[in-house]
């Protein structure tokens, strides 16, 4: 059985529709994960869920332990993930309320670790597409074919927050030709693919950040009311993106780490291949 990860975003900390599932409790070796992991079955597939700020909200995009959050994922089974997200709209077209498949990402995040390798094993990815292609356009063609006012491609830049952007950086991102901002999918991106699980990101666009001097500035009220009614679209475009999950991969993120582990394998420490056996042991022979 196909087994799809959700990752949930401000506004959805529970999937609707999801049957004989239960909270299962993940041990990793980066610490605790967000939450429990909400495991059951959703038309047809098996659906690993996590709400990303805990239930209850309790975890700023800066504190969130994406380590534990994406290795609990690949213990889990999960081969192909969905990162909900709740975006700023740096483009007049992609108005609040709409939704976004984004394939491209900036990075204006501070000092989060974002890679399972370091302390004795050097692996480097690649990045250049950092999306999963073939999960992208399954979720654009579900958006779709539920009628959402879905927009396929983008750049997300990832901020640090927890504040919102200042005017000046918000025109700055807008030169820079990006698309939409938010606070959290860069990291999950990123070790998605050490971990050899596609990713893909499904942004709910909630405001105009603050370059548009004709809309209100960000204030929180404002984008949990149109949050609350982009939760709904999302719970039921994920319903329809599970019926045309393949049974197979046939993408790079699959072979992520084929060529990316340049440390001589007889100089990886044991502890570290036993803490990352589930990521690189069919690489190490083991």
């Amino acid at each position: 059985m196909t087994t799809l990860g959700v990752i949930g975003g401000s506004g959805l900390y529970q999937m609707n529709g999801i049957e004989r599932g239960e909270w299962v409790s993940v041990d990793t070796p980066f610490g605790a994960p967000s939450d429990a992991y909400f495991v059951g079955e959703l038309e047809g597939a098996r659906v690993v869920f996590l709400p990303r700020h805990g239930r209850g909200h309790r975890i700023l995009p800066s504190e969130l332990n994406f380590r534990a959050n994406i290795y609990g994922m690949k213990k889990l089974g999960v081969e192909q993930l969905i990162a909900v997200s709740a975006v700023g709209s740096l483009k007049k077209e992609i108005a609040p309320g709409h939704l976004v498949v984004p394939d491209q990402f900036i990075d204006r995040t501070r000092g989060r670790i974002s890679t399972f390798f370091g302390r004795g094993i050097v692996a480097h990815v690649s990045f250049a597409d950092p999306m999963c292609g073939d999960l992208t356009r399954l979720l654009a063609a579900a958006g779709r074919e539920r009628g959402a006012m879905i927009h396929e491609g983008g750049t997300y830049v990832c901020m640090e927050g927890p504040q919102f952007s200042t005017r000046a950086e918000s025109f700055l991102y807008r030169s820079w030709g990006a698309d939409i901002i938010g606070m959290t999918n860069l990291q999950e991106a990123k070790l998605a693919r050490e971990a050899e699980i596609c990713f893909a990101t499904l942004a709910l666009a909630t405001d105009y950040d603050c370059w548009n001097t004709e809309a209100s500035d960000v204030v929180i009220k404002d984008v949990l009311a149109i949050l609350n009614k982009n939760v709904a679209m999302a719970q039921d475009l994920i319903r329809s993106a599970v019926k045309r999950l393949p049974t197979g991969r046939s993408c790079p993120c699959a072979q992520a780490l084929a060529q990316a582990i340049i440390t001589d394998r007889a100089h990886i420490p044991a502890a570290v291949k036993q803490e990352l056996g589930i990521i690189i042991g069919k690489y190490l022979g083991e």
